[in-house]
Formats: C-alpha cells, sequence, structure tokens
C-alpha cells in the first residue's frame, strides 16, 4: 500500500509539472506587455500565467460561441500588496468593449477567489498595474459551458443540524469543467465544524487548477478561510451559522476529488442555557462555565436514563430523542408535551455530607397545533431559579402581596403562615391588544418536578378549592387567590403549576371567555395558544423558626465542644502552682454546668 501511495504522488507531481511547462509554452505568447497590448481568445477552454511589469494596461476579449456561457476564473492573482484597488487591479466587464457593464474588480486587497460569468456575446477583461517594481503573476482560466446541461450532484443548499456531501462522482473521478456551490446554514447561535474525510485533487503549491475553496459566511463574498487541493484532511469552523464550499476544476488531471461532512458547534454566549425543540427530539445546551460555577461538569449530568450521555465540545450538549432516553411522553387535550430531567449529581464520595447544590433541569417540548412550546425551568436546593418559555408568547407567573396585584413578591422561597390568603398573577408579554389570559388548570405539589401527590385549584376552569377565588377576565392577567396549606406526610415545600390559554378578546366562543366548563362542552372550544407556568416553592414560616433555632444550637454546642479542651489543658498547667485558684474554679464551671442544665431539662408545669 505504502509503494502505491508513493506511485499516485508521483503521478500527480509529474502531471502537475506537465501542466506548468504547458502553461509556460502559453505564456510566452500571451504575457501582458506594453508592445502586445493584449489578446483575443476563442478556444473552447485556455489557462494562463502572466507575467506583469510596472506600467501595464492591457485588455483581453473572449468570444464564445452561440448559446453558451463563459466563466472566467483568478485562481491566483499577486499584485502590488501595498498598491490600492485605484492604481493597480483587474477589471472584468460583460460586453464587447470597457465600456459594457462592470461585472467585478480584482486587486490585492480582495479576500476570494474571484469567478466572473457572462451571457453576453464578449466578455473582456482589463489589467491595469502601478509603477512599482515588484513580481506580479496572475493565473486564470476560463471555458464555455451550456447553462442547460448542470453537473448532476453539483451543490446545493444544506441546512439540517448536521450532514455530509462529496464532490460529483465521488469516489469515482470528479468530471472537468465544475463549479460546484454548497451553502450551509444552520441555525441561529451556533457554528458549523466541516471535517474533509478525503480530498484527492491535482497537487500545485498554489492550489491553481483543481481547488476548493471555503467561505466564512453564506456566499463566496464572505471571507476567504481556506484554499486546498492535493491530498488533506482539514477541518474547518466557521464564526457564525452559515459556510460556502466552492469546488472548481480545470480541463485536465481529474481525481477522486472529495468527501466531507459536518456539524453545529453551538456558539457559547450570554445564555447558560437554552432548550431547542424539533419534529422527533430536543436539544439541550449548558455551559461549561455554568456547571463550572456549581462545581460540577459533565460527568454530573444525568438524563431518567443514564446510559445516555451528552456530546461535549465547547458546550455540553444533550440530543434528547422523543422515543429514548427516558422522555416521558403525556397527550391531553390539544396537545403531546415530550418531557425528560437532566439531574445533576453531586461528585462527591461521602454518603453523609455534601457542599455542592442539588440541581435539576427539567426539559418539556409541547407540540400543539403544528407548532412547538418550549418550557425549560431549573432548580437549586428545590428552589427555581430560572424559568425560561421560548415559543411565539413569553409569559410569567408571580405571587402578589394583595388583591390589589401591584407589587410582586420577589423573595424565594415564599415564607408565609398557615391559611394566610395568597394571590397569583400569570402575565402575558405581548404588545396584541386582542389578546387574553385564561387560568385553565392549577395544580400543587410538594415537589419541583410536581411529581404526586397533587392537588387541584382549578381544573377546566373551574375552582377546585374551598377558599380559592377566580378573578374574571382581564386583558393580558390570568388571577386567582387560595389559602396556604402544607401536604400531608411531606415536605413543607408547595409549588404551583397553571396551564395558560391565551385566546381572542374578540371571539366569544372562545375557551377563554367560556370560563368554567364540563370537559364535554370544552372540547368543541378553542384558543390560540396554551403554556405552563411554575412558581415556588411556598414554605411555612414555622419552618424557617425552627430551622434557625437549630442553627444555632448547634452553633452554641460546637462553641461549648471547643471551650473544654482549652479549660482541661488550662487547669493542668497550673495545678502544680495554684491548687487553690484550680480548686476555685472547678467549683465555679460546676455551678456554671449546673445552672445551664437546670435550664435546659427544666420540667414545664401544667396550667
Amino acid at each position: 500500500m505504502e509503494v502505491v501511495g508513493r506511485l499516485i504522488l508521483l503521478t500527480l507531481l509529474i502531471s502537475s509539472c506537465l501542466a506548468d511547462l504547458n502553461l509556460t509554452e502559453s505564456e510566452d505568447k500571451s504575457n501582458c506587455t506594453a508592445s502586445l497590448g493584449g489578446a483575443s481568445m476563442s478556444d473552447v477552454h485556455n489557462a494562463m500565467i502572466l507575467k506583469l511589469n510596472p506600467d501595464e494596461n492591457c485588455t483581453w476579449a473572449i468570444e464564445r460561441p452561440e448559446n453558451n456561457s463563459v466563466r472566467i476564473i483568478f485562481s491566483h492573482v499577486e499584485l502590488d500588496p501595498d498598491g490600492s484597488c485605484e492604481s493597480e487591479n483587474i477589471k472584468v466587464f460583460d460586453g464587447i468593449s470597457t465600456k459594457g457593464p462592470l461585472l467585478g474588480t480584482v486587486c490585492s486587497k480582495n479576500d476570494y477567489v474571484p469567478v466572473f460569468e457572462s451571457s453576453s456575446n464578449t466578455l473582456m477583461f482589463q489589467i491595469v498595474t502601478d509603477p512599482a517594481v515588484i513580481q506580479r503573476s496572475v493565473f486564470l482560466f476560463y471555458y464555455f459551458f451550456s447553462p442547460g446541461t448542470p453537473i448532476p450532484d453539483c451543490g446545493g443548499y444544506l441546512d439540517a443540524f448536521e450532514g455530509s456531501f462529496t464532490s460529483p462522482n465521488y469516489p469515482q473521478a470528479h468530471p472537468e469543467l465544475a463549479y460546484c456551490v454548497w451553502h450551509i446554514q444552520v441555525e441561529k447561535d451556533y457554528k458549523i465544524k466541516l471535517n474533509f474525510k478525503e480530498i484527492f485533487l491535482e497537487i500545485d503549491e498554489y492550489c491553481r487548477f483543481d481547488f476548493i475553496a471555503v467561505y466564512d459566511g453564506p456566499s463566496t463574498d464572505s471571507g476567504l478561510i481556506a484554499q486546498v487541493c492535493g491530498l488533506k484532511k482539514p477541518t474547518f469552523e466557521s464564526s457564525a451559522n452559515s459556510l460556502t464550499v466552492v469546488l472548481s476544476t480545470d480541463y485536465a488531471n481529474s481525481y477522486r476529488g472529495f468527501s466531507a461532512f459536518y456539524t453545529s458547534i453551538y456558539a457559547e454566549n450570554v445564555n447558560t442555557t437554552s432548550l431547542t425543540c424539533f419534529s422527533d427530539k430536543m436539544r439541550v445546551i449548558l455551559s461549561k462555565s455554568y456547571l463550572e460555577s456549581f462545581n460540577y461538569n459533565e460527568n454530573n449530568l444525568l438524563l431518567n436514563d443514564p446510559t445516555c450521555r451528552p456530546k461535549v465540545s465547547n458546550v455540553v450538549e444533550f440530543s434528547i430523542p422523543f422515543d429514548g432516553c427516558g422522555t416521558i411522553k403525556e397527550a391531553e387535550d390539544y396537545s403531546i408535551t415530550y418531557t425528560n430531567i437532566v439531574t445533576v449529581s453531586p461528585s462527591s464520595t461521602s454518603e453523609v455530607i455534601t457542599r455542592q447544590k442539588r440541581l435539576q433541569i427539567i426539559v418539556k417540548c409541547e407540540m400543539e397545533n403544528n407548532s412547538t412550546m418550549e418550557i425549560m425551568y431549573i432548580t437549586e436546593d428545590d428552589i427555581i431559579q430560572i424559568q425560561s418559555a421560548l415559543g411565539r408568547y413569553n409569559t410569567s407567573m408571580a405571587f402578589f402581596e394583595s388583591s390589589s396585584f401591584e407589587k410582586p413578591v420577589l423573595e424565594s422561597p415564599y415564607y408565609v403562615d398557615l391559611n394566610q390568603t395568597l394571590f397569583v398573577q400569570a402575565s402575558l408579554h405581548t404588545s396584541d391588544p386582542d389578546l387574553v389570559v385564561f387560568l385553565d388548570t392549577c395544580q400543587a405539589s410538594p415537589t419541583s418536578d410536581l411529581a404526586p401527590p397533587t392537588y387541584d385549584l382549578i381544573r377546566s376552569g373551574c375552582i377546585h378549592d374551598d377558599t380559592g377565588k377566580v378573578y374574571p377576565l382581564s386583558g393580558h392577567y390570568g388571577r386567582f387567590q387560595f389559602n396556604a396549606f402544607k401536604f400531608l406526610r411531606s415536605v413543607s415545600s408547595v409549588y404551583l403549576q397553571c396551564k395558560i390559554l391565551i385566546c381572542n378578546s374578540n371571539d366569544p366562543q372562545s375557551r377563554c371567555n367560556q370560563g368554567c366548563v364540563s370537559r364535554r362542552k370544552r372540547d368543541i372550544s378553542s384558543y390560540k395558544w396554551k403554556t405552563d407556568s411554575v412558581i415556588g416553592p411556598i414554605r411555612l414560616k414555622r419552618d424557617r423558626s425552627a430551622s434557625g433555632n437549630s442553627g444555632l444550637q448547634q452553633q452554641l454546642r460546637a462553641e461549648e465542644s471547643q471551650n473544654q479542651p482549652f479549660n482541661s489543658l488550662h487547669l493542668f498547667s497550673f495545678m502544680a502552682l495554684a491548687l487553690n485558684v484550680v480548686m476555685v474554679a472547678t467549683v465555679t464551671v460546676r455551678h456554671y454546668v449546673n445552672r445551664r442544665t437546670d435550664c435546659k431539662y427544666q420540667k414545664l408545669q401544667n396550667h
């Protein structure tokens, strides 16, 4: 195999040298000199190396056959790097003279491989150089082609999250005189990583004959990343969400071409998390810096199915299928919801303590009426810190201090008294005045993932709690109240989840305007959008005070345990020198301890 590889490489080198010899022969005939003043060309295809002198001004005309177009490619341009584009350039015109339409200008400042096409009878290009005495060289080739006979599999548009493409006929020899353009575009906030599994093109130091050009953007004017040829396997990465790949071949020495694949890479920004819902999966992005802020890494992350692992690059990325990885599917009314949970487990080896926060990321994709609602909220130690609803409408839910709904409660957890009246408002953030908000269903649960047991506060628009009250429709606000409670045989936290419907206010038959209705009648009603919103936890004030007293007692016991060794050492050190002082100190300490004990275990009288 090594011998075969060397023979292939030698063949490529010999072919390239022969091509250079052929070009050298045509170079003497086509040099741009002041005496020659240009030339007229009508060959089916031609290639030239132009060695340019200072103060040149030469013009060439390419006359095309009838029903054909002409393409000219300046695959290597070496002009005065310090000269301006006004004083030294190549201008290409569509027509019989330099007064025709200007197709474009080439100079040393161009960051692309210049390619021009003309459909008129003649294409002209003019080269002008400045007085600087430097080495100048231009390689160009042109050919005629019929626009009505495109090359199969030559270029196209790629917009999937990842994909692959090859040169025409791969792995057979690529066609001659091919110019193929692939436009790759992925979602916003993503970059593209492009890997060439193989490039097998004609070898040339400047890639003048057959080459691949990769551009950082949506077109060939976006900025050239690289121009490659020969035998290589390079990798490129875009700066944004689009990339352009060009394959250009001449009329000799065809080889295998190339095979490439690309994938999307999250372009990390200020957002620490993101959720995207597709037709068959959901994608969760977590920045490494966000995980590191909690002393976690990707090894601490688990889905409902722990065998599903994330992809790690510049970010941590979960691709969660709707039919796998423990995703839960729920079908109800007009929607289908897919839910999974990213659990972040502490990495401590101790089974007793941890100094890391407990983190959960609950991700939901709600598919409804050919639309998608994306919901994500995060809990730290059972406290909801972030709630993000990405969709057509942005909604939020909060507690308020009174029935005036003027001052929202900002503290979390929200500590309340048992049976205290609580006021809840769901808000729709939109400039559309023709929308109203309706609270369809509200449930309470002792856990942040709304696991059983649950308690219905509102069901089908009807209040289900004896202390509850639903306020009338009020534009972009849905409001209700209820008295605080706690779950039996459970922790003291209470979380709320409400299903919010958004309707047109001018539709009297909408679900929002029907209010409390039965299930049978509800099925024929309509709404425009539906989403879930979660708030919590609510905790009782006595739990906070009990927790505080417990902490104080632990602190006193810790201080007492620290003082005892110090007193013993002190008494032992001075026993031989001051026995009388030790005796007095002992009596004092015993009296102090007995007094504390009497206070701690004093029996209370029954009244």
